[in-house]
């Protein structure tokens, strides 16, 4: 599995502003081994950041890409499928049951739900309310997700195993194929090695490592 080594930080280091200005983030590494393995596209890049601290687990997303989709003619989850997002899935272990999605656009809407091996959606779930705090900000160069996920409520879901968090991490980007219609370019940190895009797979996940804190634990 893919793995990406979350540096930790002192407690109450980090604000979320959905700006990703927080000189914390200078500290994380940089994730940018995202690709689609069912099509080619060009002209634009997507990065991925997390740090953690006692209480946090912290993630950010920077999306550089001058043509962003989001859709304002539905509402809801509805609205949020066919728009750009991002995507962060965890899951307890790779038989998939059960494991969790957080889906978000650039708005930033939330699209959170509880899933079961083939494709068995819960939209009713939520993660637990004040567990998770989620900013955005769009520029003309493309947009940032910013948040944090409480260790309490990833522990309470027993997602945290000996230091590591098996997840999935994900970009739709929505292309105009004519003058009303947009299809998706599905892009994924791990190639699940499927024929067509399939997230909802136990090969799509990698590892987050939580570090110890110690200057010398090694990067990705």
């Amino acid at each position: 599995m893919k793995a990406y080594v979350v540096k930790f930080i002192p407690n109450n280091q980090l604000s979320i502003t959905g700006k990703a200005d927080d000189p914390s983030w200078k500290m994380a590494n940089i994730l940018t081994d995202f690709g689609s393995p069912w099509r080619e596209f060009d002209h634009t890049t997507t990065e991925f950041r997390a740090l953690w601290d006692e209480e946090n687990l912290f993630f950010m997303f920077q999306v550089f890409d001058i043509s962003i989709h989001i859709d304002k003619k539905g509402i809801g989850n509805e609205s949020i499928n066919v728009s750009d997002r991002v995507e962060l899935f965890f899951r307890q272990d790779d038989s998939l049951n059960p494991y969790y999605c957080l889906e978000i656009d650039p708005t930033p809407r939330i699209m959170d739900f509880k899933a079961l091996p083939n494709r068995v959606f819960d939209f009713n779930w939520n993660w637990p309310e004040n567990n998770l705090i989620v900013k955005s900000h769009s520029h003309s160069n493309g947009f940032i997700v910013e948040g944090s996920i409480s260790r309490a409520s990833l522990e309470k879901l027993n997602l945290i195993q000996n230091n590591k968090i098996e997840t999935g991490i994900f970009r739709a980007k929505y292309e105009k194929v004519d003058a009303s219609a947009y299809e998706p370019i599905w892009i994924s940190w791990v190639d699940p090695k499927t024929e067509t895009p399939n997230f909802h797979i136990a090969s799509s996940f990698g590892t987050l490592i939580l570090g110890d804190g110690n200057p010398n634990f090694p990067d990705t």
